[in-house]
C-alpha cells in the first residue's frame, strides 16, 4: 500500500514526534511530584536514559508508548504499519531489544525499573497505585 503523503511531508510528521517530556509522561512526573517525590529527568549516565530517576530511592521509571515500545498484549502495540512493513518491523524490534538490554544493565547497576505503559495513564487512580507500590 503507497503512503498518502509525500515523503517530504511524511518526515515533516515523523519529526514532530518527540522522545521526551511527552504528555504522558508530563502527567506520571505531575503525579509524582503531587504525591511529594522529586526526581531528576532523562539521566544521561544512565543506561537507555530513563524518563524519571529517583535518587534516593535507586528507582527509575520509563514512560513507554504502546506502539513504538511494542507493549505485549496491548492492541496500540499490536497495530502495525501498512507501508514499508520491513523497515517499521525492523525498527520496532530494535527498539523492544534495546529496552530490555536498557532494562537489564540498570538491574545490573543496582537500580529497579518500573514501565508505565501509555495505555495505563487513563486510569490515574490505579497509575497512584501502582506508584505507591513501586517506591513504598
Amino acid at each position: 500500500m503507497a503512503d498518502k503523503v509525500s515523503e517530504e511531508k511524511r518526515s515533516w510528521i515523523m519529526s514532530r514526534v518527540k522522545g521526551r517530556d511527552t504528555s504522558p509522561e508530563r502527567l506520571v512526573r505531575s503525579l509524582l511530584h503531587r504525591m511529594g517525590y522529586r526526581f531528576r529527568l532523562h539521566r544521561k549516565d544512565l543506561p537507555g536514559k530513563p524518563d524519571i530517576v529517583l535518587p534516593r530511592y535507586k528507582k527509575v521509571i520509563f514512560v513507554n508508548g504502546c506502539f513504538w515500545h511494542q507493549h505485549p498484549g496491548c492492541p496500540q502495540g499490536r497495530r502495525q504499519p501498512k507501508s514499508n512493513r520491513e523497515y517499521w518491523g525492523k525498527k520496532l524490534e530494535a527498539t523492544v531489544i534495546r529496552d530490555q538490554n536498557n532494562q537489564s544493565f540498570l538491574k545490573e547497576l543496582g537500580w529497579e525499573v518500573l514501565v508505565i505503559w501509555e495505555c495505563e495513564l487513563s486510569d490515574q487512580h490505579s497509575l497512584v497505585d501502582i506508584l505507591t507500590r513501586y517506591l513504598g
